[in-house]
Formats: structure tokens, sequence, C-alpha cells
């Protein structure tokens, strides 16, 4: 059985150069980000039509952030790794990026966020890698710094791979303790492949926790969501992503934001030969 990731090394170690690229370009990673940020994204229950700024928490190369795009809003990402900071950077994702470690606490003024997402961040702070970490008073800073963050009527939504019962209730009665109403929801729970917990979190109040998927039959599947939210934006004319077209969009939008952007030429979309 592989170990996992934060048992090997701190983040901003484990994630170097070679292995910021490698989690990049690795198809099925990407498929998976973007599965789990469209559900955290379905738990956020933001206004619809409406821009947000969010917060992405463990951004890493902004595979998450792209989703964030597509769905029309703006984000700002934190990260402790500054190699998978640079990944993001040569990738012109559109977001701002701030090199921080979320265990010292969210950097932003009071009320800055309509919004905070996270995927598979939030079990690194379990770990003590350093002797001053204490993970009890890690969290507490983390949730505390977030609520204080949010406007007070946004949801903070984490993806997360708890490992055990006490983890639960450590990372759930720190949040509550901090300010948050919420809870854990548990997708599929009956399953050992597609089961997931998300952490949802809300700042105005109690308020019912989200239905979880796969606690009766229906396609709730992720996959098929996914794939028919692709359909109907063809459907709707929108170009379909990493397609030359959605990609001239992107960089067209991050010339009106005043980004520095790489000029469109005949090579922008194409797909490279695989020989490199």
């Amino acid at each position: 059985m592989s170990k996992r990731p934060e048992h090997l090394a701190p983040p901003e170690i484990f994630y170097n150069e070679d292995e910021a690229r490698k989690y990049t370009q690795n198809s099925r990673i990407i498929d998976i980000q973007a599965q789990m940020t469209e559900r955290c994204m379905e738990l956020l229950l933001l206004p619809d039509d409406t821009p947000c700024l969010l917060l992405d928490i463990g951004c890493g190369s902004g595979l998450s952030g792209t989703v964030l795009e597509e769905y029309g809003h703006m984000w700002i990402g934190l990260d402790i790794s500054p190699s998978m900071l640079d990944v993001a950077l040569e990738r012109e994702t559109e977001g701002d990026l701030v090199l921080a470690d979320m265990g010292e606490g969210v950097p932003f003024k009071a009320g800055s966020f309509d919004g905070a997402v996270s995927v598979s961040a939030l079990q690194w702070l379990f770990n003590a890698d350093k002797k001053s970490h204490q993970p009890v008073k890690r969290l507490y800073k983390f949730f505390s710094s977030l609520y204080a963050s949010l406007s007070r009527s946004a949801r903070a939504v984490f993806q997360f791979y708890p490992e055990n019962e006490s983890q639960l209730d450590l990372v759930t009665s720190q949040a509550m303790k901090a300010g948050f109403y919420g809870g854990v929801v548990v997708d599929f729970p009956n399953s050992a492949k597609a089961k997931k917990f998300f952490l949802v979190l809300m700042t105005g109040g109690a308020a019912p926790l989200p239905q979880a998927l796969g606690t009766e039959e229906s396609d709730n599947s992720l996959q098929i969501k996914y794939a028919k939210r692709e359909a109907c934006k063809a459907a709707r004319g929108k170009p379909l992503k990493n397609t030359r077209a959605w990609l001239l969009d992107k960089k067209e939008r991050r010339r009106k934001q005043g980004k520095e952007t790489k000029p469109d030429t005949k090579y922008t979309g194409r797909k490279r030969s695989g020989r490199f």
C-alpha cells in the first residue's frame, strides 16, 4: 500500500519542481481535481450568474482555479509550494497567487471573499512537520482567520482525506470553535473507491447540510455530472475546455485584466506530438 504524500515530507518539500510538473501533467489527476472542484462549487451554493471572488486554498498549479474560471468567478490562490505556484504562473492562470502556509493563517482583510474552496489540502494540517507545529493550534489559527476573511453569507468547502474518526472530530471541532456552522458531507459512503469527504462550513448561521451523493439510486455520479456540464456548454456555444477557441478566450480575458500574456500564434492550442 502506497504511503500518503503528507507522510513522506512537508508539502513545500514534497511538491518540488519535478513533483509539481508530474502532478500537473497527469491526466487522471487533472480529471479528479476538476471533478472534486465541481462538487465543491455545488456545495458552495453561490448565486447563479453572479461573478464572485473566491479563495482557493492549496491552489497548487491552478488546476482547481481553471474550474472556478469556467464558472465565471475571480479567484485568489494560496499555496505553500513555490514550485507549484511557478507551474501555475507558467500555465498563465487567471487567479492571483499567494505563497503562504495555511497553518499560519489566511493573510487577507476581513470580509474579502464570497466563498472558499480547497481540494486535497486540509489533511496536511494534521501533521507536525516542525517542532513548533501543533496541529490543534494551526487548525484553529487557519479556521479563525478564514472565518474573518469571508463575507457573512459565505461558505467554505474542503474536499479532504481524513485518516480516521479522530481527525474528523478534530477538524470539525476547531472549525466550530472559530465560529463556523456546518459539518462533513460524505459522498458515496458505501463505496471504497468513490467515497469522498467534504467539510462544508457556513458563516451565516446554521443551515441543513447538503444531500450527499450516492446515498440513493440516481445518476449522481460526478463523472456523469461533469460530462453533462461540458455538453451543456457546447450546446450554449461556449468553447470546450482546452480547445484552441477556449485558450484564445482565456488569453483575451487575461489581456483585459492587464496581465502579461503570450501572443497568439498558429501553434496556440495545438496538441503536442508527445515525443519530447
